[in-house]
């Protein structure tokens, strides 16, 4: 929406990017700037910074950036009215909203009660009569009544319509009950209830809203278990199960497993810090989520083969970052004769919280679990089982950044190979010499390619002309750091500039300062998207001095109009006014906003 230009101002006057970062990340100030562990991409070492100077953040891994708005967009996963409205809340300001927007706000909150609501619906259901069969099906897995309460279970009953005619009494449409996932629409147009006979399992987000439902069939049906949909209000890419109660553990760490009902036993034991994927491998937005509760990870997958690829795939993720991952592995039991894969559930039912808690404290971190795998792929007691381990195994330890690590895994290698350990380090040597190779090469590749680092990331965002866009970017780079440099009359028009983004914030900044308003980078959250915000911001991260500002203002002035000349085939003109008057057209407005 188009919030006004005054309340956007206000709004990011309050919102002080140091305050606002530091809620979720750990800050610790080098000279000017503050740095932490960016939240958006995994890292070890720190590289995301934040300026109280410029009010602005990014990360030099990841190269994201931007104001405090899109701080909150990127991390809390908004879209720009819903990221204003954020923090406004938190300055506690009353947001100027127009029809539209309040609608899209309304309908938003309207899927959210409607889940809340049918969540205590399948809750009182429980309760009944009707839930005797979901109840006696607790009772067999052991659940107790506690937990069954602390998790907000529920009974979904064997009939078509029960919850959609409950809902539609409270005054929600069929529309809604479609789109929130709790409906379905036959060929025909018949509507009736998705979960049907289930056990029901509201899923809670962070913040205490009923995001979605996962649920499990009483009997052997298919399918077993079955998940809301995406909706406006929930995507399984970014939220765990339980975590809205692991968040609170005292456990240093968090269990991450991967079936519901796992979660609710390990709770139950004792095990507080236990959470779930909602059905999908581990990914990058869950990482980031987590890492804003815990630094350690433990990975408690099933024991089959399918739960030691998920295992490898989390371990791939969550390689060098900033977590200390470890993997607890279930051993599998004996059943008739045959050993058969156990998960989380199974093992504490059979064996007790105390076994649990000694395969969790005994846990192998992350680089002994893929030896392991590695090791099982081969036969060590042949010749040619060893050699083909010898060069896989090696592969694997070149990649670990310590020396240390490198070493002492090194002489386990060579142990489980039966050979001697100089032998076993040369190998570890040779591929890592190899690693070193490819990445020198590919440096060198792009340092003989210098016109390559000056371009914007995003490809989209291509300058056709470095050497302008350069002078372009410098011209912005002086405006924002010393307010006094803007000439009385605008220099060039955005026409001018090779690159429509640089000309647009040229624009942008130029209209700003002709209303009165501070001149800052973070202001112009509402007029670019957020790649368009964080070229910018990197932009602005580049040295430049003040000192001989007027001289190297007036050069790349030069520099943009001769080659905005060559362009045009023409030579230098007057400096033209129409970049900034569509931005008065809409002053007030903020420009076009995004949203």
């Amino acid at each position: 929406m188009a919030f006004p230009q005054n309340f956007l101002d206000e709004l990011i006057a309050r919102s002080d990017i140091v305050d606002v970062v530091g809620s979720y990340v750990q800050l610790q100030r080098k000279g000017s700037n503050l740095f932490g562990l960016c939240p958006f991409h995994s890292e070890k070492t720190g590289s995301f910074s934040v300026s109280p100077d410029k009010q602005i953040y990014y990360c030099f891994g990841c190269k994201k950036g931007g104001g405090a708005v899109n701080f909150i967009m990127e991390e809390e996963h908004l879209s720009f009215p819903d990221a204003v409205r954020f923090l406004a809340k938190r300055a506690g300001m009353e947001v100027p909203e127009e029809e539209g927007d309040r609608e899209a706000g309304r309908k938003r909150q309207r899927l959210l009660d409607l889940n809340r609501d049918a969540a205590k619906f399948y809750y009182q259901l429980l309760q009944q009569p009707e839930g005797q069969a979901v109840r006696s099906y607790l009772e067999r897995r052991q659940i107790s009544r506690g937990t069954a309460v602390k998790f907000g279970m529920g009974a979904s009953p064997d009939a078509w319509d029960v919850l959609l005619t409950a809902m539609t009494k409270r005054g929600y449409t069929k529309s809604e009950l479609l789109e929130a996932g709790l409906a379905v629409q036959n060929k025909n147009g018949g509507l009736y209830d998705k979960f049907r006979s289930r056990l029901m399992l509201p899923v809670i987000d962070t913040r205490g809203d009923v995001v979605a439902f996962g649920s499990r069939v009483l009997d052997k049906s298919e399918p077993k278990y079955m998940n809301s949909s995406e909706t406006p209000v929930y995507s399984k890419r970014r939220v765990l199960y339980g975590l809205n109660l692991a968040k609170k553990s005292k456990r240093p760490n968090i269990i991450l497993c991967e079936g519901n009902l796992d979660i609710v036993t390990l709770h139950q034991a004792g095990f507080d810090n236990a959470v779930a994927s909602m059905g999908t491998a581990l990914t990058v937005e869950q990482t980031r989520l987590l890492s804003r509760f815990t630094g350690e990870v433990v990975l408690c997958y099933d024991n089959d083969n399918a739960g030691k690829i998920a295992t490898e795939r989390a371990l791939q993720i969550l390689n060098n970052s900033e977590f200390s991952v470890k993997v607890l592995q279930l051993p599998r039991r004996l059943v008739n004769g045959e050993y058969v894969k156990q998960d989380a559930d199974d093992f504490i039912k059979l064996q007790g919280p105390d076994a649990f808690e000694r395969l969790l404290s005994g846990s192998e971190n992350g680089v002994e679990f893929r030896m392991a795998q590695v090791a099982g792929k081969h036969d060590l007691g042949s010749d040619e089982g060893r050699i083909a381990y010898c060069g896989e195994i090696s592969d694997l330890l070149a990649g670990l950044s310590s020396a240390v690590e490198r070493e002492i895994y090194t002489a386990r290698a060579a142990e489980a190979a039966k050979i001697t350990p100089e032998a076993m380090k040369l190998e570890v040597q040779r591929a890592f010499g190899q690693r070193l190779a490819r990445e020198k090469r590919a440096q060198l590749r792009r340092d003989l390619n210098p016109a390559a680092q000056l371009q914007p990331r995003e490809r989209t965002l291509r300058y056709e002309n470095v050497r302008s866009a350069r002078a372009e970017e410098g011209i912005l780079r002086l405006l924002l750091l010393d307010e006094s440099l803007f000439p009385s009359q605008p220099p060039l028009a955005a026409e001018q500039f090779s690159s429509s983004l640089l000309g647009r914030a040229f624009a942008a900044l130029w209209q700003a300062k002709t209303d009165g308003r501070t001149v800052s980078m973070a202001s112009l959250a509402a007029t670019f998207s957020p790649e368009e915000m964080s070229h910018l911001t990197a932009i602005c991260q580049q040295p430049e001095s003040a000192r001989n500002g007027k001289q190297a203002l007036a050069d790349y002035i030069r520099i943009v109009q001769t080659e905005a000349a060559k362009r045009t085939g023409g030579t230098q003109t007057d400096p033209l006014l129409a970049a900034t008057e569509k931005y008065k057209d809409k002053k007030g407005t903020g420009g076009k906003q995004h949203g």
